[in-house]
């Protein structure tokens, strides 16, 4: 009887009949009296909603005590209505630390690290394996007592936690009850990403903490134990940060997308697209998540990235469908009022006013990136917007306090920290903004946009070796960065304003011949500005070509007819014109050294044949007036 309400109520659960699986559960519980039955009674009312209900239906058993499994349930419950310090007290304020279990590798770093303890007396030089193999024994005496089952729901309490940490904004808290859930249960991936999602540590802690994680506990007795635990692996180095051991990343994808066939798997192609976003591949990067949408069109956590990468190429039009579409089916995720905003930030950045009135958008922006912070308080992406609204309107001081909200909130990211040095950089604080774009810089070390901030950094102090070089990096670093590339085949505006600044930079360092090279070819990406033109112009006269200056300069004027620098350089021009000789100075000279001469010799010579055929008309002329004269007396 017992096998049969059983194989029943799985039935009804599998068919998401609950009121079924209540009915029949509540009679098979009645038969057995068994906890576990209990625990699958009271998670059906929780699978229903009904919190309450599974919460005194636990505690009336009073299963809370007796049965881990129960007390997780129980604590979740008052989770889901925001009864933090009610969960807490179910949970406590303690983690089982003596469930931790540690990588080999790390053992064998504690074991060397260690003067007194197990390796100065279980094992001598050069038998660290052995100590560690015995630490590990040791260490594990008390997990090997305690249930799988029951340790891994230690491990999801420990999760709960940190939740509940977060939730009253104790990020330290948190952070180490997460890394706790993982270290004890590997598998417990929403602690895992909770820890990566909330950029709560830094890329360097990530790889750190991925090194001490036990994955040989993923199926310890299993003859395929050794491939699942570097699978698990290797599907965690997907998750963390891209600014560090790229190789590994790449390796790891590679792994998974040509063994495991999970190449077009929209978590593999969503990390990728990071990486790709990060060193500013936004045309590769929107191709990807693109592909993800497509295949699934309301995966919502590919959105801020998608809208991140639609807002850096101007792709306004996308970004009114895709929020529109979100605002209709998902109302209430915030990814949806975060695509709203943006659409409305990226009108405000483009200027599409005119008759149409658009181009102040940026209230309606803030509205609704506010809108996305207060459903869910510790969205990133939100508080970055609600930051840049304040920034494109010059309300420096109010920008650089949401953003200092957002770098409280999410430490392991070097954005928060980039943004503040961009606003010291606007207020000329620039002792500010070398210490805010150094901390960003330990965070990452690969990002095209913060190499170009710190090179106007060293620009505007007149450290231009340092400003050329990390114009360099920048591009080096940026993926889209080709000679033969356009706009309109993946170049975009953080190129040409890193190549801008670089061909400045030249300028001002006095390697004009360079600084043309590069105003030349930001012309051919199509940066057709008025300010690019007429500096191309003043270099070009700093070389002493007026005549191509000249050229230059009146299509700076064909641009904008009214611009002063433009303007007041074509005068220096047409006077610098003036006064060059048409053939060069040198060619001149030399010209006048070698020809000269027998220039002067021709004209003498020519003097001299005029003067004889001068003398022979005037006796010629002499000689007939005689004759006239004769003729006239004898007439």
């Amino acid at each position: 009887m017992e096998k049969f309400l059983r194989d029943w109520r799985q039935d009804a659960l599998n068919k998401h009949q609950y009121e079924s699986a209540i009915f029949v559960g509540d009679k098979l519980l009645a038969l057995t009296k068994n906890d576990k039955d209990a625990f699958w009674l009271a998670q059906v009312h929780f699978s229903t909603g009904n919190y309450t209900r599974a919460l005194g239906f636990l505690l009336r058993q009073d299963l809370i005590t007796r049965s881990p499994s129960c007390k997780y349930l129980a604590a979740h419950c008052y989770v889901k209505q925001s009864r933090f310090d009610d969960a807490l007290n179910i949970l406590g304020d303690k983690n089982p630390v003596h469930l931790i279990t540690t990588s080999d590798s790390s053992r064998r770093k504690l074991l060397h690290a260690s003067s007194n303890g197990y390796s100065g007396t279980r094992s001598g030089p050069g038998k660290s394996k052995l100590g560690a193999r015995d630490i590990r024994i040791d260490r594990s005496e008390e997990r090997e007592h305690e249930d799988a089952s029951n340790i891994r729901f230690e491990a999801a309490m420990c999760y709960l936690r940190g939740l509940c940490y977060a939730k009253q904004n104790s990020f330290d808290r948190a952070k180490t009850c997460y890394k706790d859930a993982v270290r004890i249960d590997v598998q417990c991936f929403e602690a895992f990403d909770q820890l990566m999602k909330n950029s709560l540590m830094s890329p360097k802690e990530e790889w750190e903490f991925l090194d001490t994680l036990n994955f040989d506990t993923v199926t310890p007795f299993s003859p395929d134990g050794q491939e699942a635990a570097e699978f698990t692996r290797m599907l965690y180095v997907t998750r963390i940060s891209k600014c560090t051991r790229a190789e590994e990343f790449d390796a790891a994808v590679e792994t998974l997308s040509s063994h495991y066939n999970l190449a077009s798997n929209p978590d593999i192609l969503l990390a990728k697209a990071e990486g790709l976003y990060t060193h500013c591949d936004f045309r590769s990067a929107l191709a990807l998540t693109s592909q993800i949408l497509e295949r699934d069109p309301h995966n919502v956590a590919i959105i801020p990235l998608h809208v991140a990468v639609l807002h850096a190429l101007s792709e306004k039009n996308a970004l009114f469908l895709i929020a529109h579409d979100l605002a209709d089916s998902a109302p209430s995720e915030p990814s949806t009022w975060l695509a709203v905003g943006v659409y409305y930030l990226t009108l405000s950045q483009q200027g599409h006013s005119n008759a149409s009135g658009t181009s102040n958008k940026i209230p309606e922006a803030r509205r609704y990136f506010s809108k996305a912070s207060l459903m869910d308080p510790y969205f990133g992406p939100a508080w970055i917007g609600f930051a840049h609204t304040f920034a494109l309107e010059g309300e420096h001081d109010q920008a650089i306090s949401a953003y200092s909200t957002a770098a409280r909130l999410f430490q392991g990211t070097h954005l928060p920290q980039l943004f503040l040095g961009m606003q010291n950089l606007c207020l000329s604080n620039f002792a500010l903004a070398r210490e805010y774009l150094s901390a960003a810089y330990e965070l990452c070390k690969e990002d095209p946009l913060l190499l170009n901030e710190m090179g106007v950094l060293c620009y505007q102090e007149d450290r231009l070796p340092e400003a050329i070089r990390s114009f360099q990096l920048a591009l080096e670093l940026s993926s889209t960065f080709s000679p033969d590339s356009d706009l309109d085949t993946g170049a975009d505006n953080a190129i040409l304003t890193t190549k801008t600044n670089l061909a400045h930079a030249l300028r001002r360092s006095g390697r004009y011949t360079e600084a043309v090279a590069f105003f030349d070819d930001i012309l051919h990406l199509g940066g057709k500005d008025v300010d690019i033109l007429a500096t191309k112009g003043l270099v070009l006269l700093e070389l002493d070509q007026p005549a191509e200056a000249l050229a230059v300069l009146h299509q700076a004027l064909a641009v904008n007819p009214q611009d002063p620098m433009a303007t007041e350089l074509l005068s220096r021009a047409l006077s610098q014109l003036e006064t060059t000789p048409a053939i060069g100075a040198e060619i001149e000279e030399e010209f006048a050294g070698v020809v000269g001469p027998k220039m002067r010799e021709v004209l003498r010579d020519g003097g001299y044949r005029r003067n004889r055929r001068k003398n022979r008309t005037v006796e010629h002329e002499g000689s007939s007036s005689i004759a006239d004269v004769s003729g006239m007396d004898d007439g």
